[in-house]
């Protein structure tokens, strides 16, 4: 039987990501666990509360919440994906606890299906970073929470992390290519055109952006915790679970916009040029030979 058809959220999510192998995935998941337990200390629930996650994808923060609401709470999984949604409600149904569960597809920056001052606590995990108005997604965190209600956001800034991705194609994904310039500013050219930088929202704010939007939507107490580093070794440290093993960077993706480095060498290369960047690329990943800039954000914020 045919899989089903999913849509790219979903598909990057449950498979792009890690490359559909399930000890990247594991890594994956090892990064983001202490991220989702920040979060959830940060929104600092109590049981019988509503806890709305945005962008729920499949469920890291919102089932982790569960607990913290208790049998008297309520989680609603807000996402735009109807597939994710769909598969979150499935895990809750085999978890046994559908009935304290709530599905709503929504945008961040329009959650007109839910009430004003509705929800105690707000979550949010890397969703901002795909939403072009995020002014807007701010004003409608705030109207969705009561009063004294709390929001809670991790966000990447990759706006810092753009060294790693000099047009000039003498470092590709913090790796050195010098050797292979010309070819990794072909291949990097391809992400670019399915991203334009100036028009992408990934690369459109900083950690000073999120606190502006969040003071300019009425928000009374704003906390910003952010988080910056240039190492060796730094696809570790930024939870990409991809390091040290070409196959599953092949067929990985960064984010659901984005090709994956075997669909991008297919577009940009001739066959002779994939395997000279490939001879020059994969042991340099093999050996973790990369430095790179990583930077991320938490901010909580009082209603």
């Amino acid at each position: 039987m045919a899989e089903p058809v999913r849509d790219r959220w979903a598909a990057w999510l449950l498979e792009r990501r890690h490359g559909g192998d399930p000890e990247d995935l594991k890594a994956t998941m090892e990064f983001l666990t202490p991220v989702r337990d920040r979060v959830l200390k940060n929104a600092a629930l109590t049981g019988g509360e509503t806890l709305l996650d945005i962008g729920a994808g499949g469920g890291l923060i919102a089932f982790g919440a569960l607990e913290l609401v208790g049998e008297e709470g309520r989680v609603i999984f807000s996402d735009i994906s109807q597939d994710l949604l769909d598969h979150s409600r499935s895990l809750a149904r085999e978890m046994g606890v559908l009935d304290r569960c709530e599905f709503v597809r929504a945008s961040a920056d329009d959650l007109s299906a839910l009430e004003d001052a509705s929800v105690d606590a707000v979550t949010t995990r890397s969703v901002l970073i795909y939403v072009k108005d995020k002014r807007r997604a701010f004003e409608e965190f705030h109207r969705v929470l009561k009063p004294g209600g709390r929001l809670s956001i991790f966000e990447p800034i990759n706006r810092f992390n753009s060294p790693n991705h000099p047009s000039d194609g003498s470092i590709f994904m913090g790796y050195d290519a010098e050797p292979i310039q010309d070819l990794a500013r072909s291949v990097w050219a391809v992400y670019e055109r399915r991203q334009p930088p100036d028009e992408d929202p990934m690369l459109d704010f900083d950690e000073r952006h999120l606190f502006d939007c969040a003071e300019e939507a009425g928000f009374e107490e704003i906390y910003l915790y952010y988080e910056a580093r240039r190492a060796p070794n730094a696809a570790v440290a930024a939870g990409w679970g991809w390091a040290h093993r070409w196959e599953i960077l092949l067929k990985s993706s960064s984010n659901p916009r984005a090709p994956t480095l075997e669909e991008a060498m297919a577009e940009a290369l001739t066959q002779e040029e994939a395997e000279r960047f490939t001879a020059h690329l994969r042991p340099l990943v093999e050996r973790n030979e990369n430095t790179a800039r990583h930077a991320v954000a938490y901010l909580r914020a009082l209603r």
